[in-house]
């Protein structure tokens, strides 16, 4: 019985974290630390990384620059 009720209760956050989602998004943005710790957290997969640095630092002909 508290098994099905734990599972009742992650459901319920769940649901609840999805209808605020851009509100949590927001508290957790803005303390500084814990945006240090997710940006970081999620700069060390390497694939989001070489995708970020790549679309930063492209040196296009859209700039001007040769």
């Amino acid at each position: 019985m508290s098994r099905l009720f734990s599972i009742f209760m992650i459901g319920l956050g769940g649901y609840f974290a999805y209808q605020n989602r851009y509100r949590l998004i927001n508290v957790l943005f803005g303390n500084a630390f814990l945006r240090r710790f997710l940006v970081s957290s999620v700069m060390s997969f390497p694939g989001v990384r070489d995708r970020m640095m790549s679309s930063v630092f492209s040196s296009g002909a859209s700039e001007g620059r040769q």
